[in-house]
């Protein structure tokens, strides 16, 4: 019964440990939004960059994925599965622009 009650806080200190820090990443957006001081492109690269901190704190705080040998092909599948997005993503990009250029009638 020790054990189980070890690993109940070990998860409850990690769950509030993310929640923190997402909170933390979260408030950092919002601030710089809100507060309407800064440049469009440092708000824009700050939140793109919050926003890439806060998945991997909650992949790491709330999904428990790491480099650890159990979670091994846990990750492997993540990584398969975003480079399949990523292939997706760029090719319908790169067709839908082919696409739009081939098919603007010709300006004389």
């Amino acid at each position: 019964m020790q054990g189980h009650t070890e690993h109940a806080n070990v998860t409850s200190s990690s769950n509030t440990t993310g929640f923190v820090i997402s909170l933390m990443l979260t408030l950092i957006s919002f601030g710089m939004v809100a507060s309407g001081q800064f440049s469009t492109p440092l708000t824009l690269s700050v939140i793109v960059t919050m926003a890439v901190l806060q998945v991997i704190a909650q992949m790491h705080f709330f999904l428990h994925l790491d480099t650890s040998s159990g979670q091994r092909w846990n990750l492997m599948s993540l990584i398969y599965t975003l480079t399949i997005i990523v292939f997706l993503v760029v090719g319908t990009l790169w067709i839908m622009y082919n696409t739009g250029i081939r098919m603007m009638p010709m300006m004389h």
